[in-house]
């Protein structure tokens, strides 16, 4: 009798704690859509930013905010997936491989507001960069490697050993039993650290605002590296803190709105293929 009594008293904790959870995104979803769905307009997406008049766009920032984030995973992807690879396969059990996993652990939970400091100091006055879209997204990089490490060595680690067996008993060598095997069946799960790494990377701001800068290149698009990148989450915050243009607060809520947005379809166009992968993958077994 107890025991049923306690299940169902788990039962409707856990379904109360997701009814609040899936309310207060609902809420949070309505609010600034809301308020910010109104503002945003083809000028608004695609325009230039505006100093003193009313009217301005917010084009180059968001081209800013994919551009620096296809750079930081185009430096993050190879190092992380190539540290994870490493630490699941081909690492030793010992101190210097505990070290090394205790270490990106640490370096997971350190505040972004530290790696840009970090960033400024070795990209913008060491490096020479200064203010510039390579710094910003050399910095993001930094920050998206402890978590790519460990999400492809879990990633991994999740594959049933029988795969690694197999394929090395048909006679492939580790690095075929890695490439063709191993990441494939572990592809869904990649691609969702993945996608979680780029989702932080695109929201942002503390960062780059040490890092890309608070402004603008003059030509838009602009694919010099060196050139300032701010990014739409940092034009957010610039805009509602210190920007003096009469219709600030109409530009924050349409950025909310617009990175909110943009956001949500990267993340669902790329969970939605990983979801039907990953179902094929299980049909196939």
């Amino acid at each position: 009798m107890t025991s049923k009594f306690t299940d169902r008293l788990a039962t409707l904790y856990f379904w109360a704690t997701g009814c609040i959870i899936i309310v207060l995104l609902g809420w949070f979803l309505v609010r600034i859509l809301g308020d910010g769905l109104p503002m945003l307009s083809w000028k608004f997406i695609t325009g230039k930013p505006s100093e003193i008049m009313a009217g301005g766009g917010v084009g180059p920032q968001l081209f800013n905010s994919f551009y620096i984030l296809f750079l930081s995973l185009l430096f993050s992807l190879p190092i992380g997936i190539g540290a994870g690879v490493y630490l699941a396969i081909y690492a030793k059990n010992n101190r210097f491989t505990e070290l090394i996993r205790v270490s990106v652990e640490a370096l997971s939970s350190v505040p972004s507001i530290v790696f840009g400091l970090f960033g400024f100091l070795l990209f913008v006055n060491w490096m020479g960069f200064k203010f510039s879209i390579i710094g910003g997204a050399a910095t993001l990089a930094l920050l998206n490697l402890p978590v790519l490490v460990r999400v492809t060595e879990e990633a991994l680690r999740a594959v049933p050993g029988s795969y690694w067996e197999a394929s090395l008993a048909l006679g492939s060598t580790r690095w075929q039993a890695i490439r063709k095997v191993m990441l494939p069946a572990a592809l869904p799960s990649l691609i969702t650290g993945i996608t979680l790494v780029a989702g932080r990377a695109l929201g942002e701001s503390a960062i780059l605002i040490y890092t890309a800068g608070l402004s603008v290149s003059r030509f838009f698009p602009d694919f010099n590296p060196l050139s300032m990148g701010e990014t739409l989450s940092v034009h957010l915050w610039y805009v509602q803190s210190e920007a003096i243009v009469p219709d600030a607060r109409d530009i924050a809520k349409g950025s909310a709105a617009l990175l909110l947005i943009v956001v949500l379809l990267f993340n669902l166009l790329i969970a939605i293929p990983s979801r039907l992968l990953q179902n094929k993958l299980s049909g196939g077994k």
